[in-house]
């Protein structure tokens, strides 16, 4: 091997050789051709809800205006824009000059205060240190999975759930277990077949609460249960609660119930405030007996050095967002999702062939599609391409999120179009539902 170094003589620099030679011997025989491919983390990068939309042939009817019910952005139509106090706090941050350069790559301390104080309770205590301020919440659950897991690891995703967990776990060379939700049960998680999953190499279960894309919200009780599964076997606790405050019930978050498992809860101004766009996400460390100590912490702080955290912009803002938001402004936001929730559950609950799962919060609602009744399609994907062709209509097949036979709406378009949409649906489904056999021989009776 060979070193070499720099010396001045006279203000200018020459090169020494320490070993007699000023360049090392080639060991190795120069390319003789380009070749350039991408690496095993790109190649094995795939979103599910991409793999699946751009196989569809998406054709709307020209003679009706598009309703995409199918894109979880508030933002989409314009009906749902975010509150003055949050587009102020932007204004004063930009127009400080404060914020113009890199901040700390875990965020600015005071922003970091402003969330511990926000989501603080006497359950589950924060301080700015158990907080890291990140690129939306994707890049909080990106971290999360980086800092718990190693290749070869297994960690435990809601089936259905959101994509993501997936396309970051697989590019890592993790393995992806599924555990099921039971839509009878308005998705609750199977507990029996979630513990069945657990084997030495489980480093992380993630729950999702409220759910993408269910709109299930959990019971305290449920919650509770889940956490003793993830006690008994020692997991610590991926909580996605980037939704946890857009619903119509109660909802804690699974750290003010864990007296042992260790919680990264992910969260953001993403869907609360309508603001996806601005990308400032965070995790919340809810250590538990130690277990997390230093090292998970160090862990993180060492990733999040990878992009330097996130917008400082928005992290200017953070506490004025956080502080001085309306109660008023999230309560409108809860009362329409609330109200087109309801709008659509009614509408399509008396549509042969259709089961839809009334939500309780997030954005969503997931409609389960009998397909022994629709001899016309082969499969959900089928089903809702051709209701877009046909009616312009365009829902999110549910094998997208690994679940067949279901459609996910989003509720966030305005009340006219969701009535419309449902108007829509109706139709299309009287035009292809075909009684079974059974239900002909009960009419003829």
């Amino acid at each position: 091997m060979y070193f070499y170094r720099l010396s001045t003589v006279h203000g200018s620099f020459h090169h020494v050789s320490v070993n007699g030679s000023l360049y090392p011997a080639k060991t190795k025989s120069r390319r003789q051709r380009w070749e350039v491919k991408p690496s095993e983390m790109a190649n094995n990068t795939l979103n599910p809800i991409r793999a699946i939309v751009d196989g569809m042939k998406l054709s709307p009817n020209p003679d009706k205006p598009m309703i995409a019910l199918s894109i979880g952005d508030p933002t989409v139509f314009g009906n749902l824009p975010t509150d003055e106090a949050v587009l102020q706090a932007m204004r004063d941050a930009v127009d400080s000059q404060k914020f113009n350069g890199y901040a700390p790559s875990v965020g600015y301390l005071k922003s970091r205060e402003a969330v511990a104080n926000f989501y603080s309770c006497s359950q589950a205590p924060l301080e700015a240190d158990d907080v890291i301020l990140t690129s939306g919440c994707s890049q909080a659950i990106d971290l999360a999975i980086s800092v718990l897991c190693n290749p070869g690891d297994n960690i435990l995703v809601p089936c259905p759930g959101f994509s993501l967990y997936k396309t970051l776990a697989v590019s890592m060379g993790i393995e992806v277990k599924l555990y099921n939700l039971l839509p009878e049960k308005s998705w609750e998680i199977d507990l029996q077949h979630l513990e069945s999953l657990i084997d030495e190499r489980t480093s992380c279960l993630i729950v999702t609460n409220p759910s993408n894309p269910c709109g299930s919200v959990f019971t305290k009780e449920h919650l509770q249960k889940i956490i003793k599964v993830a006690s008994r076997h020692c997991v610590p606790i991926l909580a996605d609660e980037i939704y946890g405050d857009m619903v119509s019930c109660d909802c804690p978050s699974m750290a003010s119930l864990s007296s042992d498992v260790p919680i990264l809860s992910c969260g953001g101004l993403a869907k609360r405030w309508l603001v996806p766009g601005w990308r400032m996400g965070w995790i919340l460390i809810h250590d538990r007996n130690d277990v997390f100590g230093s090292e998970i912490r160090q862990g993180l702080m060492k990733l999040t050095q990878r992009i330097l955290g996130a917008c400082s912009i928005v992290q200017g803002a953070l506490e004025s967002i956080l502080n001085n938001t309306p109660q008023s402004f999230y309560n409108s936001t809860i009362r329409f999702l609330k109200s087109n929730s309801e709008i659509c559950f009614s509408e399509l609950s008396t549509v042969p062939g259709l089961n839809p799962v009334m939500p309780s919060g997030a954005m969503y609602l997931m409609v389960g599609i009998d397909m022994d009744h629709f001899p016309d399609f082969k499969n959900d994907v089928d089903f809702t391409e051709r209701l877009v062709t046909e009616q312009s209509v365009f829902c999110l097949p549910a094998s997208a999120f690994e679940y067949p036979n279901f459609f996910r709406i989003v509720v966030t378009v305005p009340e006219e179009m969701m009535v419309e949409a449902c108007a829509r649906i109706r139709e299309f489904c009287q035009r292809y539902y075909r009684p079974s056999s059974c239900d002909s021989n009960d009419l003829d009776q």
